[in-house]
């Protein structure tokens, strides 16, 4: 099953909330991302901040984005 992001919200501790277009809800930690080159700047909450949807998944401002499929596997469900 083939799942877009349409909404998604930073939370506290590099954490953030999606929402997939079978309207279930997961939460996604990143910190794990951070140690990367390209994930590094994240760790500016204000930069961590700018996540947006951006077709059918995430994306931050310079580009860094994460599967769709991975944050569905990965996320832990929320009600």
């Amino acid at each position: 099953m083939l799942l877009d992001v349409i909404e998604v919200e930073p939370l506290r501790d590099y954490h953030i909330l999606v929402t997939f277009d079978n309207n279930e809800k997961r939460v996604f930690d990143v910190k794990p991302l951070l140690n990367k080159p390209r994930w590094q700047e994240l760790k500016n909450v204000s930069l961590f901040k700018t996540v947006k949807v951006w077709e059918g998944t995430v994306q931050w401002l310079h580009g860094q984005d994460i599967c769709p499929q991975w944050l569905y596997d990965e996320g832990e469900k929320c009600d």
